[in-house]
């Protein structure tokens, strides 16, 4: 598959609703659900050369919190794994958004 960046990837507030509930329901109390990133982390990765995208790898650290790996994806779906990586995000809880459909 070619990856060209202008791939689709909209969903709807109520999709997006109904999906984040559904993994809160899941969750044991005051477990993680959502992970903030800088804009320049993102860019970092963004602004590579050959970069058309980003992936998002599912990672747990040495005392099984969760985490996420980002690292840019050139147009054959490849990650660019010797160029810009981020992880140290700030987790929610405890640094969450206020209440909003996404969250609550």
């Amino acid at each position: 598959m070619i990856f060209t960046g202008n791939e689709n990837h909209h969903i709807s507030l109520q999709e997006a609703s109904e999906i984040t509930a559904n993994f809160r329901n899941n969750m044991p109390p005051n477990g993680i659900i959502a992970h903030y990133f800088g804009k320049n982390a993102i860019l970092n990765i963004l602004n590579q050369p050959l970069c058309v995208g980003m992936r998002i790898y599912y990672a747990l650290d040495n005392i099984d919190q969760p985490k996420l790996v980002l690292v840019g994806t050139d147009m054959n779906g490849n990650d660019i794994v010797n160029g810009n990586l981020a992880e140290f995000s700030i987790p929610c809880p405890t640094h969450c958004s206020d209440q909003n459909a996404l969250n609550s």
